[in-house]
């Protein structure tokens, strides 16, 4: 099987000034995108992966490129790419075209891990893969169990004052359909799917539950110091969380 792992990250930040190059508790935050995709490869050495990062940002690509020992492909991200509505996966189509040709081969997979959800671990990337080799689905996404459910407990402004978010007369939140929140961690898809340039829900969608980490979204310096506090804790606690932390370690270049 080949693997193409996807990173992507766009210059500046509208919430946080040069998000993607952030320390998160002593390492730049792309780090530990990095380790888990080293710690998979190491415990998968039969299957074949490239690793690449499609940025508009030169100090990422050096962040990357001075400072890591693994083997990782930069595409220079066109400037019609790098809007504030481009949907990400048209850039993730565009890295797995750029990648089949400069390669001059194909893949079987690819997998998308966002620089911004540190809290993963190569557990989490293994079963993604596997559920997506196993499965049907074009596209096998992660996801979390929803603190709020909108046949339920969320509501929205309507004429008539404030409803819920969908209409139901459930009266308990065990009656209502299960729901998730989509974590925007991990992402595996079909090659085939990402080619012909649909949307991820025009096609089959399957997902992997990941440990509730409070879904945050980093996307101002309050979410990033909460992140931080979450982080301190579950690296104390979780051992392969922790894992992947101190992976950097092994994939930093020595000065």
């Amino acid at each position: 099987m080949k693997i193409l792992f996807t990173i992507c990250g766009r210059a500046g930040s509208k919430g946080i000034k040069n998000k993607n190059l952030k320390d998160f508790l002593g390492y730049p935050l792309v780090f530990y995108t990095v380790s888990v995709i080293d710690l998979f490869m190491k415990q998968n050495a039969h299957i074949d992966c490239d690793i690449v990062v499609n940025t508009d940002s030169k100090d990422l690509m050096n962040l990357i490129s001075k400072n890591l020992k693994l083997e990782i492909d930069f595409i220079d991200r066109d400037p019609s790419l790098g809007q504030d509505y481009t949907p990400k996966i048209a850039v993730i189509q565009n890295s797995l075209e750029i990648m089949q040709e400069r390669n001059k081969q194909n893949y079987d997979m690819v997998v998308d891990l966002d620089i911004t959800s540190p809290l993963r671990t190569v557990n989490d990337l293994q079963s993604l893969i596997e559920k997506k080799v196993e499965c049907a689905a074009d596209v096998v996404f992660s996801v979390t169990d929803s603190r709020r459910n909108p046949y339920f407990n969320m509501v929205k402004s309507s004429a008539e004052g404030y409803v819920r978010v969908i209409g139901s007369s459930f009266n308990a939140r065990q009656e209502a359909p299960e729901i998730f929140d989509m974590n925007a961690s991990l992402y595996a898809y079909s090659p085939s799917f990402l080619e012909i340039g649909k949307g991820i829900f025009e096609g089959k969608c399957d997902v992997i539950r990941m440990m509730d980490t409070a879904v945050l979204d980093i996307d101002n310096e309050n979410d990033f110091e909460l992140m931080e506090v979450i982080a301190e804790y579950l690296f104390r606690s979780h051992e392969e969380m922790d894992i992947v932390r101190r992976n950097i370690c092994a994939i930093v270049k020595k000065i």
